[in-house]
C-alpha cells in the first residue's frame, strides 16, 4: 500500500506545483477601461471569467494540499463523513477526494460545500 500512497503523493504534488505555477502566472486583472460600451462589456466578461478561473484553481490547490496533509497524517483514502475507505477507483479519478462517492452525493444533494471536483479537472491538467 505504501507504493500506492507514494503514487498518489506524486500525483498530488505535481497537481499542487501546476496550480501554484498557474496562480503565480495569472495577470493581476488590471481594471482596463474603454470608451466603447461593447469593449467595456467584453472586458468585464473577460475579468469575470478570469476571476472564476482563479477561484477554481485556488480551490483545487486547497484540495490538493489537504489531500497531501491526509497522506501525511494517515487519513488519506478514508471518508471524512462515514470513515469508510474511499474506493480505489474514486481515488484514481479524483485523488484529492475526501468523501466516498455515497457521502459526496449526499453532500451535493444537501447543498453542502462541494469538496471534490469531477475527474474532468484531472483529465484537463494531464
Amino acid at each position: 500500500m505504501s507504493n500506492v500512497r507514494a503514487g498518489f503523493r506524486r500525483i498530488l504534488e505535481r497537481r499542487e506545483s501546476e496550480l501554484v505555477h498557474a496562480l503565480k502566472s495569472r495577470d493581476s486583472g488590471s481594471a482596463e477601461r474603454s470608451p466603447d460600451l461593447m469593449d467595456e462589456l467584453q472586458l468585464a466578461s473577460e475579468r469575470d471569467m478570469a476571476i472564476r478561473n482563479l477561484d477554481r484553481e485556488s480551490a483545487s490547490l486547497h484540495q490538493a494540499r489537504a489531500a497531501l496533509r491526509r497522506l501525511q497524517d494517515g487519513t488519506f483514502g478514508t471518508c471524512i463523513d462515514c470513515e469508510q475507505a474511499i474506493s480505489r477507483t474514486r481515488l484514481d479519478a479524483v485523488p484529492w477526494a475526501q468523501r466516498c462517492i455515497r457521502c459526496q452525493e449526499a453532500a451535493d444533494t444537501n447543498g453542502e460545500e462541494q469538496a471534490d471536483f469531477s475527474s474532468q479537472a484531472l483529465i484537463e491538467t494531464a
